[in-house]
């Protein structure tokens, strides 16, 4: 799905650069789990950031589905976007004056689908994450978890074959935490998706089998044990 060959992302901030990403090389199988995990300023951002085609690399080769990406006009790249990726953030990103169905059904709007078919998905999607019953509730109704799997839909709805998700337990409890790691874990294998998530938390890097750790721009990867496995097996495997 990914392949990464020596990305590197350079910011000018008046005459200071900043590097971002240093030459970074990373491949990511089709219906992978893959956590990136580093402190504030490490990089991971930016480089989900390049994963969802949201910027691209100053140098380097950033190969999606089979598309180069720094090769793609904006047209192009909107389009992969839309068809190819959903997207989940810490802070949900819901728009306060729609419905949790509305919001849902905003995604569908540059796949030009709307009427009785987006109203339809909507309703799947909502119910797929439990909230079936919520669909008509604005996001100040819905706490914070609910309001997340209200994104989660919202990211689902366009059966993307990517999901991208920036922090997505950062505002919750650790029971909620958990809860939406569980359903996160639960659509990636009943739709077989790449799953891709950045976080700062250990707890939840580690349910991933690998962790691409980022420090300073540089990537190192991770093996993560899985249960009944320990870390001993992992490195002599």
């Amino acid at each position: 799905m990914y392949q990464l060959t020596d990305v590197s992302k350079l910011y000018r901030k008046g005459r200071a650069e900043v590097n971002a990403l240093r030459r970074v090389t990373l491949t990511v199988e089709d219906g992978e789990f893959l956590t990136i995990q580093g402190p504030t300023g490490s990089g991971k951002t930016t480089l989900l950031l390049l994963m969802g085609a949201l910027d691209r690399p100053t140098s380097g080769s950033l190969i999606l589905d089979g598309q180069e990406t720094s090769k793609l006009g904006e047209g192009r790249l909107g389009q992969l976007r839309a068809r190819t990726l959903g997207f989940v953030f810490q802070n949900y990103n819901l728009m306060p004056t729609l419905s949790a169905a509305e919001n849902v059904q905003a995604a569908l709007v540059p796949l030009g689908i709307g009427g009785d078919e987006a109203r339809r998905r909507s309703m799947e999607a909502l119910e797929g994450v439990g909230l079936g019953d919520r669909a008509a509730h604005f996001p100040a109704e819905l706490s914070g978890g609910e309001q997340q799997r209200v994104a989660i839909a919202r990211a689902l709805v366009k059966q993307p074959r990517v999901l991208l998700a920036d922090e997505p337990t950062g505002n919750l409890d650790e029971g909620t935490r958990s809860e939406i790691m569980s359903l996160l874990q639960t659509v990636r294998a009943n739709r077989e998706l790449t799953l891709v998530i950045a976080t700062h938390d250990s707890k939840v890097a580690r349910q991933a089998p690998r962790t691409a750790m980022v420090n300073r721009g540089q990537l190192t990867l991770k093996k993560n044990p899985l249960k009944g496995q320990t870390a001993e097996a992992l490195e002599t495997s």
